[in-house]
């Protein structure tokens, strides 16, 4: 969304100068308005479809749009424990991996709860090491 709002403004400031060297009319400057609030629907229905950063299946889980996440991806079975700590001040949960490898995920950037999300990770590396709840 960042990239596409200096878009925006980069197209705004061009029409201006447009508009104020050409002597054009100010409506033109209605286009890139328009344009940009399009564009901004858009990539918000984009974003909220394929906006997610963590998915959980059956078999594994998988991360995405988060920077320095380790492991983006893998199976419940490689998953040695799961931990929640700090880094950078900021609260998130490790997954060590048996390989050696970490998945960091920051549970700030998280839209629900933080404990459901935790209990649901608990939930799927039970499941995923065949442990079933007493």
């Amino acid at each position: 969304m960042g990239v596409l709002l200096i878009a925006i403004a980069a197209l705004v400031f061009i029409t201006t100068g447009l508009v104020a060297f050409l002597d054009l009319h100010t409506a033109l400057l209605l286009v890139p308005a328009l344009i940009g609030i399009g564009a901004l629907l858009t990539g918000a229905v984009v974003l909220g479809r394929r906006g997610w950063v963590v998915r959980f299946t059956e078999d594994g889980y998988r991360v995405q749009w988060v920077r320095g996440v380790g492991v983006a991806a893998a199976r419940w079975k490689d998953v040695e424990d799961a931990v929640t700590t700090t880094s950078a001040d900021s609260p998130v949960v490790v997954l060590r991996l048996r390989s050696g490898a970490t998945t960091t995920i920051p549970v700030e950037l998280l839209a629900g709860d933080r404990e459901d999300f935790v209990r649901d990770l608990q939930a799927h590396l039970q499941r995923g090491h065949g442990l079933r709840p007493l």
